[in-house]
């Protein structure tokens, strides 16, 4: 997986690129990252990329001539190394949602740019360049490097060999595998601390009723903790072995 990302402050990157498993994706060859600044673009002695807006009002706007050159630059670098064009990420709060289901269309591309806004936001101009849009939620920050940081961290974590265990990524909250359910209770030693004990079922060595428990306290935990998700319906009752009577 390529990431291309246009940011103003590409060193907000240095490290998260290098530690933990990005860095780990990034050594094994998995995962790589090519880094433009739309100042590279900018006008004038100050490379400005960004302006008054038309009509009046707070704030700069981004310009579109000095973000559009800056998608054109990483297509030219990816086509001259024969490397397939990217997927245009606009992160934006206007956006779509960005969930894990998200996370797992974006990580079977083979490439994304993800396109880091500042400043009051964007020349509408340049919504007719992007791919999609997307929002972590409804929120605002000062820019979107933390929102393609999060992106990146959601989408590379799926990326096969690069967890050293990849069920990890099926038995957890949001997956498809679990229903979209919130993931279930976890618990490790001490056995008992300070009077709370790890329950009775999960040491018992019975993985069909731990299976059982499990499946229970992530659907009871999404009741509770998040009523707006879906609950899968309940199981059909097990039809009866007896035979019919016979005439």
């Amino acid at each position: 997986m390529r990431y291309d990302v246009v940011t103003l402050f590409p060193e907000l990157f240095d490290r998260f690129v290098a530690i933990s498993f990005v860095g780990r994706a990034v050594e094994r060859g998995i995962a790589s990252f090519h880094f433009q600044s739309p100042r590279d673009f900018g006008l004038g002695k100050h490379k400005a990329v960004d302006d008054t807006p038309y009509g009046g009002g707070s704030g700069m706007v981004m310009r579109v001539d000095c973000l559009v050159a800056s998608f054109d630059a990483l297509d030219a670098r990816a086509a001259e190394s024969g490397e397939p064009r990217a997927r245009r990420i606009l992160l934006t709060p206007q956006g779509q949602r960005f969930d894990q289901k998200t996370a797992a269309r974006l990580a079977a591309e083979p490439a994304l740019m993800l396109i880091c806004g500042r400043y009051e936001g964007f020349d509408e101009r340049v919504r007719a360049y992007v791919d999609e849009e997307l929002s972590l939620g409804d929120f605002v920050l000062t820019g979107g490097e933390i929102p393609t940081m999060a992106i990146v961290e959601a989408t590379v974590r799926l990326l096969p060999g690069v967890l050293g265990n990849e069920a990890s990524t099926e038995e957890e909250s949001h997956s498809t595998a679990t229903d979209g359910l919130l993931e279930y209770p976890h618990y490790t030693r001490p056995l008992e601390y300070r009077g709370a004990k790890v329950p009775d079922v999960l040491s018992s060595g019975h993985h069909a009723e731990i299976a059982k428990w499990r499946r229970a306290e992530a659907i009871e935990r999404t009741r509770t903790r998040r009523p707006d998700l879906p609950l899968p319906p309940p199981p059909l009752p097990k039809k009866s072995r007896r035979k019919p009577p016979t005439g």
